[in-house]
């Protein structure tokens, strides 16, 4: 019976340094996850700089910050578009995307080849072709190229719609 005593007195050790052993290992990861953080927080506190994060794209590439922008207004224009009965008419004003006021000023010379590019780009559409934002998307991308072509070697960044009526 001793021996039982003395098997069972071990048995009851070894739960209770067990248990010290789980209490040391719970309080030395508790302070290692406290070092961590204040370690991160030092980190960031002291090594950040005060420029802008880089901005990633959608294709994991690293873009430049925004830069800004000047928008230059083009006059309203009115043309009646292709088609095979009705009269159907576009309404478009239309703003300029430029990287300064400089280029304004080197593009105000071509407005009369800009309209007139513009003019006869979209006397030839059809209604169908300004459906849905696939279609406005290719018109924008088609009359960047023109007005990029109009002004060489100036250069246009962005056509923006500011009002589109088909009517």
């Amino acid at each position: 019976m001793a021996a039982d005593a003395d098997a069972n007195a071990e048995e009851g050790g070894e739960v209770a340094g067990g248990g010290k052993r789980k209490k040391l290992i719970i309080i030395g990861a508790g302070g290692l996850v406290l070092l961590l953080a204040l370690g991160a927080g030092a980190y960031f506190f002291l090594f950040s700089s005060s420029e802008p994060p880089p901005m990633v794209g959608e294709d994991g590439a690293i873009r430049e910050a925004q830069k800004p922008v000047v928008f230059y207004d083009l006059p309203e224009m009115t043309v009646n578009l292709s088609t095979e009965g009705r009269t159907t008419y576009l309404k478009v004003r239309i703003a300029l995307e430029v990287q300064d006021k400089e280029m304004i000023e080197r593009i105000k010379p071509f407005l009369p080849r800009i309209m007139d590019a513009f003019q006869i780009y979209l006397r030839e559409l059809r209604p169908a072709d300004l459906e849905g934002s696939a279609g406005l998307f290719r018109l924008k991308e088609e009359l960047l190229r023109r007005i990029n072509l109009s002004v060489h070697p100036a250069r246009v960044d962005g056509v923006l719609f500011k009002e589109i009526l088909v009517q």
